[in-house]
C-alpha cells in the first residue's frame, strides 16, 4: 500500500510494539504528528513541557520496562534540546530511538531557519545516527535503528528525517521483526577455564553492574552466587539486580559504599565482575582496586575488558548466556569463613549520624519511612546529588528495573522526566522520585506534564538550600571556600506545585515525616513534599577520588 512517510513511520513504530512515544511538536515534524493524529488509536503520544524531558521519559520508560523508548522531536532548538537525555542513555546503556525533523532536502547545508546539523552533533552519544533524505529508505532505516539500539550493548540511536520525506509517497509493506538474538562468544572451554580459576579462590566476590538489570540477567546471577556462595556487590547503576535482603548481599562497591564492600575488595582473591566497567567512582586506585586478586570479566561489550582494570580472564557474551554457562561449570561451594568475616566487617565502618533536630528532618529517616510505605515493586527515581547517594545506601532494592538514576553522565535535572516515563509505563505502580533542591530547579517545568496526565508519582525534594554534593566536596578539599554552593533560594516547592495544580506538602522536621508521608501515599495523585534538611548533611562514608578503603572518611570534623 502507499502511504506517506510519516505514515510509514508510525507504521514502523507499531511493528515493532511501540505504544507511546514522548515528544514537542514543531515545524518540521507537522507531517509526524498528524500522522500521530490519525493513529492516536494506537499509538499514545505523552506531551513534555520540554524536549529535554522528553528524552528523559523515553530513557525512564526504557529502564522500567526494558523496551525501547521513543521521542520525537522538531529540527534545530527541538532536536539539540534531546542531547542530554540521548548523552545519558548512552552513558548508562539505555535503548532509545530518537526521531528528530529536519529542513527539507533543498534547504539542508543552507543555514535555514531551525536547521542544525544533528547527527553530527550527536555522533559522539548515540550508537549509530542516520540522516534519512529518500523515502524509499525511511522503513528500513527505523527497522535498523530499533535492532541497534536493543542488540548488543543497548543505547540510543538517532533518525533525522527532512520534512520532505516525511510528506512524501511511498509503498510500504508491513514486516515482522528479527528478534535480537545476542551471540555468545565465549565456548565451553572458555567456562570451565573460568571455572578452574574460581576453584582455586578461597575468598572471592562478585562485582555487578547495570549490564545485570539490562540483561535481565537478575535470577542467574542469583543462581551463580549461592551455588558459590559468594558475596554479592553493586554499582549504583546495578541496584535491584541483586535483592538486597539476601544473605550473600553485602552493599554498594566504590566511593559511597560500605566499609565491607571496600574490604571485600581489598581481601578477596577473586573478582568475579558481571555488567559492570570498573568507572572511577568504584576504582578510585585503578592499580589498587583487588590489589590482591584475580579478576574474571563478564561482558558482552568486548570494548570494556581491560579498558580502566586489567582483568586475567574473561567471558563475552550476553550475561543470561555468560552467567548461565559458569554456573553450570562450576563447584556447589560453601564458604562460611569467608562470609563470617564480611560480616564482621559490616559491623564496623559505621557512619556517625547527626544528632536529631526541631529545625531538620534527616534524609535518612525521610527514605527509611517512605521505605516502609512502599512495595518491592514500586518504582524509585533519583535525581543526582546527596539525595542519589542516599537513596543508593539506605533504600532497599529487591526487584530489577525499580530503580531509575543517571550513573554514568550524573545529570541533574534528570529525574522527572524519567519519573514521568516511568509512571506512564507503570500506571498501576506507584513511582517515587527523590530530588535535591538543586536538581530539582533544573526541570521543575516538568510538574506541567505530572498534572497534565495526572500520573501517580510522589516527589521528596530534600532541600537543603545548597548544592550539597559540590559543597561536600568543597568542606573536603577546597577549604570550605562555598564557591557559588549557597545559593539558599527562595523557592516555596509546596506553592510551587500548587501553581501547577499538583498537591504540594511540607516536612519540617522528623517528627512530621510519618504522617505527612502517610497523607501523601495515601492515594494516587501526584505531590511534592518539601523536606527540610540541614545544609551540612553529608554522603558518608567517602573514599577520596583515586583513593582505597584505607583512606575511608566516616566523619567530618
Amino acid at each position: 500500500m502507499k502511504l506517506n512517510g510519516s505514515e510509514i513511520i508510525a507504521e514502523c513504530l507499531l511493528e515493532q510494539g511501540v505504544d507511546t512515544v514522548f515528544g514537542y511538536p514543531g515545524g518540521a515534524v507537522l507531517n509526524i504528528y498528524d500522522a500521530l493524529y490519525k493513529y492516536s488509536d494506537k499509538i499514545t503520544h505523552i506531551l513534555s513541557a520540554h524536549e529535554q524531558g522528553a528524552a528523559h521519559a523515553a530513557d525512564g520508560y526504557a529502564r522500567t520496562t526494558g523496551k525501547c523508548g521513543v521521542v520525537i522531536a522538531t529540527s534545530g532548538p527541538g532536536a539539540t534540546n534531546l542531547i542530554t537525555g540521548i548523552a545519558t542513555a548512552y552513558m548508562d546503556s539505555v535503548p532509545v530511538v530518537a526521531i528528530t525533523g529536519n529542513v527539507t532536502n533543498d534547504l539542508l547545508a543552507r543555514d535555514s531557519f531551525q536547521e542544525v546539523d544533528i547527527c553530527g552533533i550527536s555522533m559522539p552519544v548515540t550508537k549509530h545516527n542516520f540522516i534519512v533524505k529518500d523515502v524509499k529508505d525511511l522503513a528500513n532505516v527505523i527497522r535498523k535503528a530499533f535492532r541497534i539500539a536493543m542488540s548488543g550493548r543497548k543505547g540510543p540511536v538517532l533518525i533525522d528525517i527532512p520534512k520532505d520525506v516525511t510528506g512524501a509517497l511511498c509503498e510500504y509493506e508491513s514486516v515482522k521483526p528479527e528478534p535480537v538474538c545476542n551471540k555468545l562468544i565465549s565456548d565451553k572451554t572458555d567456562f570451565e577455564a573460568a571455572a578452574d580459576i574460581i576453584r582455586g579462590s578461597e575468598r572471592p566476590m562478585i562485582y555487578m553492574g547495570g549490564g545485570i538489570v539490562s540483561a535481565d540477567a537478575s535470577a542467574e546471577l542469583l543462581e551463580l552466587a549461592e551455588k558459590l556462595d559468594c558475596p554479592v556487590a553493586s554499582s549504583v547503576m546495578g541496584l535491584g539486580g541483586f535483592p538486597q535482603s539476601h544473605r550473600l548481599y553485602i552493599g554498594t562497591i566504590g566511593m559511597h559504599g560500605g566499609y565491607e564492600t571496600g574490604k571485600a575488595t581489598d581481601n578477596c582473591d577473586l573478582i568475579i565482575t558481571a555488567g559492570a566497567r570498573f568507572s572511577d567512582r568504584v576504582a578510585g586506585d585503578r592499580e589498587k582496586f583487588g590489589k590482591d586478586a584475580k579478576i574474571i570479566q563478564l561482558d558482552i561489550d568486548k570494548a570494556e575488558i581491560n579498558k580502566n582494570v586489567k582483568i586475567d580472564y574473561c567471558l563475552l557474551g550476553d550475561l543470561k548466556d555468560t552467567l548461565s554457562g559458569l554456573t553450570e561449570a562450576v563447584d556447589k561451594t560453601e564458604r562460611p569463613q569467608w562470609t563470617a568475616q564480611l560480616s564482621e566487617w559490616g559491623k564496623n565502618g559505621q557512619v556517625t549520624e547527626t544528632p536529631k533536630s526541631d529545625d531538620y528532618a534527616h534524609p535518612y529517616h525521610i527514605i527509611e519511612a517512605v521505605r516502609a510505605l512502599t512495595k518491592d515493586s514500586d518504582i524509585i527515581v533519583t535525581d543526582v546529588g546527596q539525595h542519589q547517594m542516599w537513596v543508593s545506601q539506605k533504600y532497599r532494592f529487591e526487584q530489577p528495573r525499580t530503580w531509575c538514576t543517571s550513573g554514568g553522565l550524573g545529570t541533574m535535572g534528570y529525574g522527572l522526566g524519567a519519573a514521568v516515563g516511568s509512571a506512564v509505563a507503570h500506571p498501576e505502580r506507584r513511582v517515587v522520585l527523590f530530588t535535591g533542591d538543586g536538581s530539582f530547579h533544573m526541570n521543575l517545568n516538568e510538574l506541567a506534564t505530572v498534572c497534565s496526565y495526572d500520573l501517580n508519582i510522589k516527589i521528596i525534594v530534600l532541600n537543603n538550600t545548597v548544592l550539597g554534593m559540590v559543597r561536600q566536596w568543597q568542606k573536603l578539599f577546597y577549604g570550605r571556600r562555598f564557591s557559588q554552593t549557597d545559593p539558599h533560594r527562595k523557592t516555596d516547592f509546596a506553592k510551587l506545585a500548587e501553581a501547577f495544580g499538583v498537591k504540594g506538602m511540607r516536612i519540617h522536621n522528623d517528627d512530621d515525616a510519618e504522617e505527612i508521608l502517610s497523607q501523601a501515599f495515601s492515594d494516587s495523585k501526584p505531590v511534592v513534599i518539601d523536606c527540610r534538611i540541614s545544609p551540612d548533611e553529608n554522603v558518608l562514608p567517602m573514599i577520596p577520588p583515586g583513593k582505597t578503603v584505607d583512606d575511608l572518611i566516616t566523619e567530618m570534623e
